[in-house]
């Protein structure tokens, strides 16, 4: 072969694997994606009511959808806030600073939520929050520095932790609905305060009808239906909402969901979202609790009326995207926040000879500070407790030339005596002890910056009492399974039964989007999404 033909042979060859480059384009990014944050939702209750439910909601997520049926947090004790917020970042407590609803402000000593912010006022509403408690950036951060700000980016909830993590610290708006007027809301925060929202609020929506509102079994099915084998079911309920907590009511019935999808189809309707190549991104949180934050024993009916409303409201919204956006063009993502907050019975397990009892953390507060002042002198070593937390005082131990480590491991011994604990962690135990599947999980859900010094792990059956802030918390182990799915684009239905954490959902949303992955995000993305 001659010098000339071997040079035409290469530069075909050349010419081939261009035009195959060329042929191979890559996936097309999603015009929306939707984020379903269910608060509470469960794989035993879905399951139950399953037969309960129409064919355009979860059915058709499990039918039509990528569903993995064993999701968990990599971290204990979520919350509405902390769940979101770790959703979000794809990050745990211990790096994104958000461990609960609520924490101790060691300056004051006095509970503060995760949101409160006082440099910011509020738009229809008296509340001064943001999300700058969050100390690394969300998916939509991401997104938004991706796009140089032309992404669209909007939450809604009920509440206000939930909607202002979801929106993230670059989002356009965040909004939840107010406790005391019904109206919805948002913060000073966020730039874009849109017009639409003030019509919203003005026009005939369900909040502003709460005084002749009533919520009822939603058709005669769920009336017949009897999951739970509690002696039987009720009548069938009949709930109006009256009197100063009425809002707070109906914030927790399962007639929010429909007032959220509500506010979300004014908000489709007045908003570019979806409508050209840049991908936009929508949160939307709903409620699956039980009625008021009661207790299932008390309210079994009205769980099975949530999970059947629900089904109708997340058919709803799927349908309404759709249309405006079209299924080949949008990317669905719907979980759980991972707790339950029906758990806690309350009832006296000695009547059933099963080990309880009541763990009172400040009078063990009160013990401990007896006994560090018999040991390095008198003071006062603890300044308080919040939930199964202590706060020491730091700055106290420092200036009294005491070695922390060694008050903190005599105080861990002192308290692991006590009837009812079953450990006691350290934060220096957490934040440097062994690698266990148990430690690992508490040290994930701890912050340096917000926890406390101790952390003391009450026994399963037995209640843990603080006097200082009114809570009565009855402490269990049990696995709550919760779903996740993906639907729309081009996913493929499949059922994965293998366990996965859900710090996976940001970084498998960046992928399908084609940005970062939030900055303190490690984990890997899914397979098998794109």
């Amino acid at each position: 072969m001659t010098n000339r033909q071997q040079h035409i042979l290469t530069s075909l060859a050349m010419l081939l694997v261009m035009m195959g480059a060329e042929a191979q384009t890559a996936p097309e990014v999603p015009r929306l994606v939707v984020n379903v944050v269910i608060d509470q939702l469960r794989t035993d209750y879905l399951e139950a009511f399953s037969p309960l439910y129409g064919e355009t909601g979860f059915r058709r997520l499990m039918k039509e959808g990528r569903a993995y049926t064993q999701a968990e947090f990599p971290f204990a004790s979520p919350d509405r806030a902390s769940a979101v917020a770790a959703l979000m970042s794809g990050a745990t407590p211990y790096e994104n600073g958000i461990v609960g609803e609520r924490w101790l402000d060691r300056a004051t000593l006095h509970p503060v939520t995760c949101v409160a912010d006082k440099n910011q006022t509020g738009h229809f509403t008296q509340e001064h929050v943001s999300p700058a408690n969050l100390g690394v950036t969300t998916i939509t951060d991401e997104l938004k520095v991706a796009t140089e700000g032309k992404a669209l980016v909007y939450s809604i909830a009920p509440n206000n932790d939930a909607a202002l993590f979801a929106a993230g610290h670059a989002g356009d708006c965040a909004f939840w609905l107010n406790d005391e007027t019904g109206q919805w809301c948002t913060t000073s925060y966020y730039n874009a305060q849109p017009t639409w929202l003030s019509y919203y609020n003005n026009s005939d929506h369900a909040a502003s009808q709460i005084n002749s509102l009533t919520w009822e079994p939603l058709n005669e099915l769920v009336g017949a239906f009897n999951y739970f084998v509690s002696g039987g079911m009720k009548k069938p309920f009949r709930h109006a909402f009256k009197g100063d907590r009425r809002f707070r009511q109906f914030k927790a019935s399962a007639l929010v969901n429909e007032e959220v999808n509500d506010f979300v189809s004014h908000c489709l309707h007045n908003s570019l979202l979806g409508i050209d190549p840049i991908t936009d991104f929508l949160s939307v949180v709903y409620y699956a609790g039980n009625y008021d934050h009661k207790t299932v024993a008390d309210c079994p009916m009205e769980m099975q009326d949530t999970y059947v409303r629900l089904d109708e409201q997340l058919g709803r919204l799927i349908d309404m995207v759709e249309k405006k956006v079209g299924r080949e063009r949008v990317l669905f993502v719907v979980t759980s926040t991972g707790y339950s907050d029906a758990e806690q019975t309350g009832e006296d397990l000695s009547r059933y000879r099963i080990p309880t009892g009541e763990f009172n953390i400040t009078r063990a507060q009160l013990l401990l500070n007896m006994y560090l002042s018999a040991v390095y002198g008198q003071g006062q070593y603890v300044e308080a407790s919040m939930g199964n937390q202590l706060y020491f005082d730091l700055k106290g131990i420092e200036k009294k030339n005491i070695n922390l480590s060694e008050l903190l491991e005599r105080s861990a011994d002192f308290l692991i005596q006590f009837s009812g604990v079953r450990d006691v962690y350290t934060s220096q135990r957490l934040a440097q002890g062994a690698w266990t599947p148990g430690i690992r999980d508490l040290r994930n859900a701890y912050n340096p910056r917000c926890s406390g010094d101790i952390l003391i792990q009450v026994a399963p059956g037995w209640t843990l009492v603080n006097e200082q802030t009114g809570e009565r918390l009855q402490h269990r182990e049990s696995y709550m399974g919760f779903p996740l799915y993906f639907y729309g684009l081009d996913i493929a239905p499949e059922q994965v039964r293998l366990p996965v954490t859900v710090d996976r959902i940001a970084p498998t949303l960046a992928r399908c989007m084609r940005i970062r992955a939030p900055n303190a995000c490690s984990a890997a993305p899914l397979t098998g999404i794109r």
